[in-house]
């Protein structure tokens, strides 16, 4: 396969990769995978494994942000450990069940189902509706910033990735 054409595809997954991330996808997956892929076409010459190991490495970094911010966010605002789960497996619930929905459907099925999830596990265990909305709330903005970080992250994936591919 032709230099130009293999960069191009790299580039138009990485372009995919972002976009999934934004709506609570997979994409960092689809971007490691065209990294490998890309590596592979190249006959390891362009990208070789430090630089596979450095992007897979950013990715894991990128998923334990979504973790850290939406279980920590949830318990920031005042929620119990519960509320902390309750917003990861609702984020998760809410993203599955909004993917049927053209292009939002996920993003807004994750915000509500973190804020329900998170809400829902902390009133069951406080009786507070007030502490249980406080927790809501903090998993909501924790699934924000989780999505910000690893868009953040995609972009570094990128970066590197690019740079290897173009210094050959």
């Amino acid at each position: 396969m032709d230099h130009t054409v293999a960069l191009l595809l790299l580039g138009m997954s990485f372009v995919a990769g972002l976009a999934l991330v934004a709506l609570g996808l997979p994409g960092l997956w689809l971007m490691v995978a065209a990294v490998v892929a890309y590596a592979w076409l190249t006959g390891f010459h362009a990208i070789g494994i430090a630089t596979i190991a450095v992007v897979l490495g950013l990715a894991l970094l990128g998923e334990l942000f979504e973790v850290w911010f939406g279980y920590g966010l949830a318990r920031r605002y005042g929620g119990s450990k519960r509320a902390g789960w309750g917003a990861l497996i609702g984020g998760l619930i809410g993203a599955a069940v909004g993917v049927p929905v053209p292009v939002l459907g996920s993003v807004i099925g994750a915000l509500v189902g973190s804020f329900a999830g998170a809400m829902l596990f902390e009133y069951s265990s406080s009786w507070t509706a007030g502490t249980a909305v406080r927790a809501g709330w903090g998993a909501l903005l924790g699934r924000v910033a989780a999505t910000t970080a690893k868009i953040t992250v995609g972009i570094v994936m990128a970066v590197v990735a690019l740079f290897a591919a173009l210094r050959s």
